[in-house]
């Protein structure tokens, strides 16, 4: 398993403003993404998370506001741009073509390949060796994320958790040093949840990336996250550790309604 030398560089947003239509939908967002973290972003429904994935992933341009990876300047660059930089990212709904699990995981390889399009129709024997390279490289990220033993299965074939981590696999295989990972669980049993946890663990520690997280699995984001920033209504209300987070009253207020309401009642 190739594993990463040096540390990823710093994720930091700063404040960041999306309006759609007069409606704001992140507010002067700002938090930063320590390098090899995981980094949760959590909040009701409605709160901007995935506006703010849009950002970082270049779907959305902000109003105001940086996006910055080390010394690189997403802010304003294209989908395809920020991904050669080294952001992945994973979607709520899965999203994966027909074929087999290692026809999904090269797709994921097609940004790193070298090779241009006559070299590649011809068959060349250095195209050749690219693509057996990029094949053995599918294969170890199949096998690190728990789906070495279906690499060669139709993906049509699997069960819901594991076509969840066949994207999540295909967004490794960017080579990525930020993932970002949206709902990852979302509709997994109580199992396949555990599972997902396990490997998100394991990619970690092997590849050694920043993690940004969209969850509303509160066990999940517990377990997981280093740190978490809040939202509600596109405003960044807390940060801190998940213990810090979760005493915190602006984040009780906005996720059980209580604080305000149960003080105007005293």
């Amino acid at each position: 398993m190739t594993v990463r030398t040096t540390a990823p560089p710093e994720l930091a947003v700063t404040d960041v403003t999306v309006r759609f239509a007069g409606l704001t939908a992140l507010d002067a967002v700002s938090f930063t993404v320590a390098p090899g973290s995981v980094h949760a972003l959590i909040g009701p429904n409605g709160a901007g998370k995935s506006t703010c994935f849009n950002v970082l992933s270049g779907l959305c341009r902000p109003a105001t506001g940086t996006v910055r990876l080390g010394d690189a300047d997403l802010t304003r660059l294209a989908p395809h741009r920020i991904a050669a930089l080294g952001v992945a990212r994973t979607f709520q709904n899965i999203v994966t073509t027909q074929g087999t699990v290692a026809d999904n995981l090269m797709l994921g390889r097609h940004a790193l390949s070298r090779a241009g399009f006559a070299a590649s129709a011809l068959r060349l024997p250095h195209v050749r060796r690219e693509q057996r390279a990029h094949l053995a490289r599918a294969r170890e990220i199949a096998e690190l994320t728990g789906l070495g033993n279906h690499f060669d299965s139709p993906v049509a074939l699997l069960s819901y958790g594991d076509r969840k981590r066949v994207e999540f696999a295909r967004a490794l295989c960017l080579e990525p040093s930020v993932l970002l990972l949206d709902e990852p669980v979302a509709g997994m049993n109580a199992a396949e949840r555990a599972r997902t946890v396990e490997v998100v663990h394991a990619v970690r520690a092997e590849l050694g990336l920043s993690v940004v997280l969209v969850e509303h699995d509160m066990g999940l984001v517990m377990r997981l996250a280093d740190e978490v920033t809040v939202l509600d209504f596109g405003r960044a209300i807390a940060h801190g550790t998940p213990d810090e987070v979760r005493g915190d009253p602006e984040v009780l207020r906005a996720y059980l309604g209580t604080g305000a309401e149960q003080e105007d009642a005293a």
